[in-house]
């Protein structure tokens, strides 16, 4: 992203925190880089520059601010929704894919060469791969330091750090402290091992209920659950396993995270941020979708609506299958099932394929359909969590048999977190349509559609709850 110094200044001189994240301001006489709604006395326009990205700041020498954290700002809304190489490359580094698989693993989920990916992260953000995943690593430990009573040895490794100096190095650059000193500046809770509480920031408005009524009337006992106004759901994690609660806050969302090993604090955090789509920015949203006549009153009424989106991608293909031609009581009935034999954990694609007939009541068609997508995804052919091309996937999703393009829209939506798919033909959007007095056939309605690009996905949330 191509940052306009004037408009950065101005956004940094009014503290507007709706641009937290989208860029940083380093102050060149004190090397120290902030948010925009950074409280502290706004310098002098000679003495500052404006970055698309923390790493980029860091890479450059400046030091994190203590005050404002801007470390821990909402991610950028420009890289939530860009489905381009570079917008799912940011995406897999924050889900750690760097430090599990480094550099060379990143460029093959992408298809590039190293270089390459490095030139073109370099030139949109600032930094390359391995500059992003140590920003993403020095947040990861500060959190640990500050939030549990884990040794500092022991938090090196378990963010990612590859020995306890270069994890010394690093937190004493970016933060112009020791990892002790840091400590230090916190009253620690008394906690259980494992556990890690952090606050998960947004961009407001942020309609909470909208998002908790959609999973509390999709969610599968024994997997997840909506209760007194809280998001609890377990989660398979690339080493281990782990449970949260979401408690939605004023101005973040309260996350509690259970983890069996705490080097999955990364991508929990990034699992859980994508699926209360916490990146977005509501308010271009809203613009867009309120300047409809139709839709202009619940926009007022209903500020700032997500779209719930995914901790596994794999898991929302399966439950689009299965919610084909039914109910979602019925999907529900129907998933419960499908994971009894792994209570807790949604099956993973090779445990799905290994099921026995009888755990799926389904017609037979639609069984078929689940094992090719499981087959699919088991061989990696399909891939569901962020690293392919969007229209490609969706293309190649459609392949399968049995997959038509409500359920690729579906899993588009959710899953690969297009900003922009729709769904003309669902009867619940129909019958929402119809409530706010728009087209309700398939064709008259997508054709109305065309002026909410590019946040379709946004429309289809609002009309289901006008339905």
């Amino acid at each position: 992203m191509k940052l306009d110094f004037e408009t950065c200044r101005k956004a940094a001189t009014s503290r507007d925190s709706r641009f937290d994240g989208v860029f940083v301001t380093a102050v060149k006489s004190t090397k120290i880089y902030c948010r925009p709604s950074c409280p502290a006395i706004t310098p002098r326009p000679e003495n500052v520059t404006f970055l698309p990205t923390a790493a980029a700041a860091q890479r450059e020498g400046y030091r994190a601010c203590l005050r404002c954290r801007p470390d821990a700002a909402p991610g950028s809304p420009d890289w939530d929704v860009r489905g381009d190489v570079v917008g799912r490359a940011m995406r897999l580094i924050a889900d750690g894919v760097v430090d599990r698989d480094g550099v060379p693993g990143l460029a093959d989920r992408l298809g590039y060469t190293e270089r390459h990916l490095h030139r073109m992260l370099t030139a949109e953000v600032g930094a390359g791969p391995l500059a992003l995943a140590r920003a993403q690593r020095a947040q990861t430990a500060r959190v640990l330091i500050e939030t549990t009573g884990m040794g500092l040895a022991e938090i090196a490794f378990a963010a990612g750090f590859g020995s306890v100096r270069q994890f010394n190095d690093t937190i004493r650059e970016i933060y112009g402290r020791t990892p002790s000193q840091l400590r230090a500046r916190r009253s620690l809770p008394q906690q259980d091992e494992g556990v890690v509480a952090v606050r998960l920031p947004y961009r407001a408005p942020l309609h909470a209920e909208s998002l908790l009524s959609f999973l509390r009337d999709r969610a599968v006992q024994g997997i997840d659950a909506v209760e007194e106004g809280q998001y609890h759901r377990n989660l398979r994690l690339p080493h281990g396993t782990g449970r949260v609660t979401l408690a939605p806050r004023d101005g973040h969302v309260a996350a509690t995270l259970h983890l069996a090993d705490v080097r999955d604090l990364a991508p929990a955090v990034a699992r859980c941020r994508r699926l209360f789509d916490l990146d977005a920015d509501p308010v271009a949203v809203d613009a867009v979708l309120g300047a409809d006549p139709a839709l202009a009153p619940m926009v007022l009424k209903e500020e700032g609506v997500r779209v719930p989106r995914a901790v596994d991608g794999f898991e929302i293909a399966v439950r689009a299958v299965v919610g084909q031609q039914i109910s979602v009581p019925a999907a529900r009935t129907v998933l419960r099932k499908l994971i009894a034999a792994d209570a807790g954990l949604f099956p993973t694609a090779d445990e799905l394929l290994a099921l026995p007939d009888e755990a799926f009541a389904m017609p037979e068609a639609r069984r078929r359909t689940l094992r090719g997508l499981a087959a699919a995804v088991a061989a990696g052919e399909l891939d569901l969590d962020g690293g392919g091309d969007r229209d490609e996937t969706v293309e190649k999703f459609k392949a399968l048999p049995g997959i038509g393009d409500w359920t690729a829209q579906y899993v588009a939506m959710r899953a690969l977190g297009d900003p922009d798919a729709f769904l003309p033909t669902d009867l619940g959007v129909l019958r929402g349509a119809r409530s706010a007095g728009l087209p309700d056939t398939p064709k008259t309605l997508a054709a109305h559609a065309e002026r909410w690009r590019p946040w379709r996905s946004y429309a289809a949330i609002r009309l289901w709850r006008m339905q």
